[in-house]
């Protein structure tokens, strides 16, 4: 019965939760999806924020990997949305 959980900031708190077992899974790619390029300290890899499965190491490489990813990305996002769903109180128990 937490009224936080219905709140921007309960919805934030899920979805980083979310997002740190997403890195878990997929810690070993230290890599742009696209190119190749490995992290290191002057590229920082950006996550992609719908599915957080892949990272790039920027703009031009998401944009290049787009039609690959849509599809496996599409399919990620809306299990992360169903997790979020499912991991709030319903109304009716409040």
């Amino acid at each position: 019965n937490n009224p936080e959980s219905k709140s921007p900031r309960g919805v934030r708190l899920l979805i980083s939760s979310i997002m740190m077992s997403a890195d878990a899974e997929g810690a070993d790619m230290m890599c742009c999806a696209s190119c190749g390029i490995g992290q290191v300290d002057d590229i920082k890899l950006k996550k992609c924020t719908a599915c957080y499965l892949v990272k790039y190491c920027g703009v031009k490489c998401q944009k290049e990997h787009r039609t690959k990813h849509k599809k496996e990305c599409k399919k990620r996002a809306a299990e992360l949305r169903d997790e979020i769903l499912f991991k709030q109180p319903q109304s009716n128990h409040l």
